[in-house]
């Protein structure tokens, strides 16, 4: 599985943008889909995830009630949008997919596959 973050880029506190993860294959129906984060100087840190059929979500507090994910089994992508966004926002968006069990997890460790990143950076 490959999986291809993009999206990122340089908005104003306040602003939205939209990330999008693509994955290759034909299972990606499958897999548990999660968004992480990583800050200069800082553990990557989770974001959120989406069970396979979309039905359910889980958020870190830090972004609950701001940012959203979604997915489009159809097109084999998962999204991350995030509104009002805040400097401490700031850090470079990794999309994973989790093979087995079929169950949300924020353990990154769990997550089968990464993408490769996209750079979100939050001017105040």
């Amino acid at each position: 599985v490959q999986l291809q973050a993009s999206g990122g880029g340089l908005v104003q506190a306040g602003g939205s943008l939209r990330l999008s993860c693509a994955a290759s294959g034909r299972t990606f129906g499958n897999y548990v889909m999660g968004w992480f984060r990583q800050a200069p100087g800082k553990e990557r840190e989770f974001v959120g995830a989406i069970t396979q059929g979309g039905s359910t979500t889980s958020y870190a507090d830090s972004v609950k009630g701001r940012f959203t994910i979604s997915r489009d089994n159809a097109k084999n992508t998962a999204y991350l949008q995030m509104n009002s966004l805040k400097p401490e926002d700031t850090a470079v968006y990794y999309c994973a997919a989790r093979v087995y069990p079929r169950v949300l997890t924020m353990r990154r460790y769990e997550y089968d596959y990464w993408g490769q990143g996209t750079e979100v950076t939050v001017s105040s």
